[in-house]
């Protein structure tokens, strides 16, 4: 997580590591083709990822940064 929140490396990201991740802050996941559905009680925004050659695109690393620190999630207060 704290690569991700770093914001230094977000096309390096492991698009595996990103679901793991999004399972451990308590997410439900569906999968709808290549399209990995992400969305949890408490959050409005709807998480929506897709790999490109095993990597988490960058746009969609920016997207579960900005969730996770306006939910504050993963620092012990959530």
């Amino acid at each position: 997580m704290e690569v991700i929140l770093r914001g230094s490396s977000d096309a390096n990201i492991s698009f595996t590591e990103m679901c793991q991740l999004l399972a451990w802050l308590g997410f439900s996941k569906r999968i709808r083709g290549s399209h990995y559905i992400f969305s949890m009680d408490g959050v409005e925004e709807i998480i929506n990822i897709q790999s490109r050659a095993g990597k988490a695109k960058p746009y969609q690393v920016k997207q579960v940064r900005g969730l996770i620190l306006k939910y504050k999630m993963g620092d012990g207060n959530d």
